[in-house]
């Protein structure tokens, strides 16, 4: 590989970190005050302006919608502080994971961002996808084109567990009332939740959170944030896109899609040397929230990237008369 294209060096898992950082506490100001909008305005905003000091050529392929639609990372943007030397990169973002959470002062709420060698993150289309996530000790033993009931008794087997044991986590929607239906039937325990399948999938993969799974559908975009976690986890991931209409399925093509209907494996919606950072903003299952304290306050986030299925805990103090200026 030329030095125009070198690869990720593991010292921008820790710069990406400060991306997360600069997003949660900039809309951890909002938690609770019920401005959706307003919360995610204030995470792009801030990521856009902390990417600056990262040193790639990154292009924004999961972004918050297209230029038309959003001003700050849209898919296709270019972003980061690099020059002709360092490494061209996809990065997919999600400023504010869970709006709502963050908006009602709800668990769960963080900030994401996922990043990969060109061409090694999946362009999905802003559509549902319908996705099964678990931890690595059932990698290799689910299948979206077997039931529901039928994936839950291969996990429990792989497990090690009684599928009354399991803990699936799935949105809390009215188009999952026969999956949850399904599950239930099956004597498998369900944790409804409002938004944030990304904390969910992650969590699965992670011991002590009690949480063995995530079925049903959720954003595509999510979908591909997830798989780029699980890659650096060890765990599994399979998603096939669903679409509304004629107008989702034409965008899917325009961003190269040929195989609408393709059940994609976790390599291939995240390939490569991936890394993937979060920083929470209201406190969870995964991560402790922003807390503020006078001056200043502390970030909870993780940092993991494939190559060297390195996981890392970072707790940050941060002193706002010292820090640059993201938006807060």
């Amino acid at each position: 590989m030329s030095d125009s294209r070198a690869t990720l060096d593991r010292n921008l898992a820790l710069e990406v970190v400060r991306v997360t950082e600069a997003a949660a506490l900039a809309c951890a100001r909002l938690m609770g005050r019920g401005d959706r909008n307003g919360a995610d305005e204030a995470a792009v905003v801030a990521m856009r302006r902390a990417f600056d000091g990262v040193l790639v050529r990154g292009t924004v392929v999961i972004g918050e919608g297209e230029r038309d639609e959003a001003p700050m990372l849209f898919i296709g943007e270019q972003v980061g502080g690099g020059s002709e030397h360092d490494p061209e990169v996809d990065i997919a973002v999600d400023p504010l994971e869970g709006t709502n959470l963050c908006a009602l002062g709800l668990p769960n709420a963080m900030a994401v961002v996922a990043m990969a060698e060109k061409g090694n993150l999946l362009h999905a289309p802003d559509c549902y996808m319908d996705k099964i996530a678990v931890g690595p000790s059932a990698k290799g033993v689910i299948d979206l084109d077997k039931s529901p009931t039928e994936n839950l008794k291969a996990i429990a087997n792989a497990k090690g567990v009684y599928l009354e044991d399991l803990t699936v986590v799935i949105l809390d929607r009215e188009r999952h009332h026969k999956l949850i239906a399904e599950v239930r039937k099956a004597g498998a325990r369900v944790k409804l939740i409002s938004d944030g399948d990304v904390s969910a999938a992650v969590s699965a993969c992670i011991d002590g959170t009690g949480i063995d799974c995530l079925l049903g559908s959720g954003g595509a975009p999510e979908g591909v944030l997830s798989a780029a976690a699980l890659r650096c986890l060890g765990g599994d991931f399979q998603g096939r896109l669903i679409y509304k209409n004629d107008g989702e399925r034409d965008r899917a093509k325009k961003m190269g899609i040929t195989d609408l209907d393709k059940k994609w494996a976790l390599n291939e919606l995240a390939k490569g040397d991936v890394m993937f950072a979060a920083t929470g903003v209201t406190t969870g299952d995964l991560m402790k929230g922003v807390r503020f304290f006078k001056g200043g306050a502390h970030t909870h986030s993780i940092v993991m990237r494939s190559k060297s299925g390195t996981i890392r805990t970072v707790e940050g103090e941060h002193h706002f008369d010292r820090k640059p200026n993201y938006g807060w």
